[in-house]
């Protein structure tokens, strides 16, 4: 039935008769219509078009930044369970894109403030920059007010423009209202003020990526200069200069931490706020640059005048000692004399390295000792105690291996260079003498290190012997290492701790002339070391 019933009336209405002026305003409704269209298309033709080359450059930067394992989340640094940080996320093209235009829609007020500021210092309105002073020297001579000035400024800055605002004044047209003065009272007359960020592509967002664009040249040549002229002083790279830099600040420090109360602070803080705000006046600055211009004219003509004297001059006058025109109580002269009386120390640092030699005792393939067996009465001479085998070098190990050393207990090789050529200086040090030299006192390194176990030589090669132990023979039947392990001679018999070491000391082995010498013998060289120098980059 409603089919029928629209299909009726669209019968008897009929055709629409459209007058030529409504054709018109629809011809011009429906070209208006297309531009807007063609607008938004291009609109969102360049934004697909960016989004697109957004996605290429994150899937490419994906590539080559590496993945933070952390997943983006900052550490917490406190031990509450609360975490203090939230979710952060990772590195994003998109993400950073859209960031920046949230953040240069909103930066305006920034430089807004900016202009305002340096419209108040550069005296456009010398008004407002004798009201600045005013406000400050008042601030100055009783600095309780600074508590009240942010105050004054949400009242006065804030509230009150809003207000008016709100409530603004009638028209000063005079054909339009007569002798009515500004009333506060009755209904608001105005919408609020809010503060909207910039639309995108609006001349406001261009303009402040134009203010944002030379606040970052600005900061990149105001960190250059204060690079240039902080760090080559303080760096140490002119080892002489930073010293008198140094003694200078340390002096001004004790200085201040004496007589800092005695110091007119409010006085000072007036007399450099009013200097600094007169620079800015247009006289001002310009009577400072034509002291300057002049002041480096005169210091140009002397420079010319003193070359063509000295070119001027005999062999004789010119080989005589110039004199210096500098007043002594000069910054330059000041400087000159305090660098000179600053003596550095061009003696590097040295500093005394050890290494020890280690050798071990090697037997015949065909000498077997019974592992059960007593140790033999030993000879009293050296060379009959070392009569069943040979030394043989091993290795230079930081280490003295001695046989309660934790890698001896646990049964590891020792660690080292193979050949005295081998053994390298400690990092940022260089070798100061040119060979080695055998500590004579090895007594003296032993009881620092309160080694035990060990049989000492005072004269001769000044060796170091481990003292025998039950396990040592069955090692070298089996032709296992030492080290505190030995391996069994008969099948089926694995890797065992040796057993207990007997108790003898090197002081009972040395006085009583009894003990027999282990697997592994070592002594101490030492060689000086200095620090390497640097060269400047």
């Amino acid at each position: 039935m409603e089919e029928l019933r629209s299909s009726f009336l669209d019968t008897v209405s009929g055709p629409a008769v459209t007058d030529p002026d409504d054709r018109h305003d629809e011809a011009q409704q429906s070209t208006d219509s297309d531009s807007v269209r063609t607008a938004r298309g291009i609109r969102h033709g360049v934004f697909r078009a960016a989004t697109l080359q957004d996605k290429l450059l994150e899937r490419l930067l994906s590539q080559v930044i590496p993945a933070d394992d952390s997943n983006g989340r900052v550490p917490d640094l406190t031990a509450d369970d609360m975490p203090a940080y939230a979710e952060r996320p990772g590195f994003s093209l998109p993400l950073m894109a859209a960031n920046f235009r949230r953040f240069n829609a909103r930066i305006g007020v920034v430089f807004k403030f900016q202009a305002r500021a340096l419209r108040v210092l550069s005296w456009r309105r010398p008004t407002q920059t004798l009201s600045l002073l005013a406000v400050y020297t008042f601030v100055c001579l009783d600095p309780y007010l600074l508590l009240a000035l942010p105050l004054a400024i949400a009242l006065f800055g804030i509230l009150v423009p809003s207000f008016v605002a709100r409530h603004p004044a009638p028209s000063s047209e005079p054909d339009q209202v007569r002798n009515l003065g500004y009333s506060p009272r009755g209904p608001p007359l105005a919408p609020p003020r809010t503060v909207k960020p910039a639309k995108e592509l609006s001349r406001a967002f261009l303009r402040n990526m134009g203010d944002l664009q030379n606040v970052m040249d600005d900061f990149s040549v105001a960190h250059d200069k204060i690079v240039a002229l902080v760090v080559p002083v303080t760096n140490f790279s002119d080892e002489a200069l930073s010293s008198a830099v140094f003694v200078v600040l340390s002096g001004a420090c004790l200085v201040m931490l004496i007589a800092a109360h005695l110091l007119p602070l409010r006085f000072i803080a007036l007399v450099g706020g009013w200097a600094g705000i007169l620079s800015g006046h247009p006289a001002v600055a310009r009577w400072i640059r034509q002291a300057k211009a002049q002041y480096t004219a005169a210091a140009t003509t002397t420079t010319t005048t003193n070359n063509n004297n000295s070119n001027n001059n005999n062999a004789k006058a010119a080989s005589a000692p110039a004199k210096s025109t500098t007043p002594w109580y000069s910054p330059t002269a000041l400087l000159q004399s305090l660098l000179s009386d600053i003596q550095l120390d061009s003696a590097p640092e040295t500093r005394e390295v050890e290494i020890f030699e280690l050798q071990r005792r090697t037997f015949p393939s065909s000498s077997t000792i019974p592992a059960s067996s007593h140790p033999p009465s030993p000879s009293p001479s050296s060379a009959g105690r070392d009569s069943a085998g040979e030394w043989q070098p091993w290795l230079f190990s930081p280490s003295p291996y001695d046989p309660l050393s934790a890698a001896r207990l646990a049964g590891e090789r020792p660690r080292g260079a193979r050949f005295f050529e081998d053994v390298r200086p400690p990092d940022g040090w260089e070798w100061s003498e040119k060979k080695w030299a055998l500590d004579l006192w090895s007594r003296e390194w032993v009881e620092e290190r309160i080694i035990t176990g060990v049989e000492v030589e005072t004269e001769g090669e000044r060796w170091v012997y481990d003292m025998w132990t039950p396990g040592d023979d069955v090692a070298a039947a089996a032709g296992g290492g030492g080290g505190g392990e030995w391996e069994g001679a008969g099948e089926g018999q694995g890797r065992r701790s040796a057993p207990p070491r007997s108790g003898v000391s090197w002081e009972e082995g040395e006085e009583e002339g009894m003990g027999r010498r282990g697997l592994w013998r070592r002594r101490r060289w030492v060689r000086t070391v200095k620090r390497k120098k640097v060269t400047d980059v």
